[in-house]
């Protein structure tokens, strides 16, 4: 009997974890619909935003093109004799895709000890702390193109131009930046909306 009841705690507890994780949204081409649907989301976009002053638009650009807004997505590992799984090629995890060393130096920087890849308001808030370092060195906050590429790179690669030898990273880029500027023309038709949804919902 304990032991029926506390497989039963087990499983409970495995649906709850489960249930914490968000699942990708149902229209991921439309930023209007992402935030309407996932109220958190917004929320955690917005709280970026006012912090290291990223938009919205860019950040979910970058989201997009890094996960699709999966939490736990992780590279494909190699293939050992090209059959066999072997390791990943990188220790990138998460909403952000964020490496291993970098999001240490985003917990130590930021005192945000406590932070998850796979939560997407903490891999928000690494997003735009990443960027926010290269507003400091003249970049647009609205130049997706530029910021992803700093942001695969390291703004160091990107001053050198180590991406001028990676065609497919420009490509990928330019992606980010065209999906910026269809999510900002997107935002900007319901930003008031949301934001009167969010005081709403905070009256309440």
């Amino acid at each position: 009997m304990i032991q029926k009841n506390f497989n039963s705690f087990l499983i409970i507890i495995i649906l709850v974890i489960s249930s914490c994780v968000s699942s990708p949204p149902e229209k991921p081409d439309n930023i209007c619909e992402i935030f309407k649907e996932k109220s958190s989301w917004y929320k955690a976009a917005i709280k970026s935003e006012k912090r290291w002053k990223l938009p919205p638009y860019v950040l979910m650009a970058f989201i997009h093109q890094e996960s699709s807004f999966q939490a736990k997505i992780k590279p494909e590992r190699t293939k050992l004799l090209g059959v066999i799984p072997w390791r990943r090629p990188s220790s990138s995890v998460g909403y952000s895709q964020a490496l291993k060393n970098t999001w240490q130096d985003y917990e130590d920087e930021t005192g945000n000890s406590r932070a998850s890849r796979t939560n997407f308001s903490d891999s928000a808030d690494f997003v735009g702390w990443y960027a926010s370092k290269g507003f400091y060195q003249g970049f647009s906050s609205t130049d997706a193109r530029s910021l992803y590429l700093a942001y695969h790179e390291g703004y160091g690669g990107f001053k050198k131009g180590t991406y001028r030898e990676k065609q497919w990273l420009i490509r990928v880029a330019d992606r980010v930046q065209a999906r910026s500027d269809m999510y900002q023309k997107q935002y900007w038709g319901c930003a008031k909306e949301l934001k009167l949804k969010k005081k709403r919902f905070f009256f309440f």
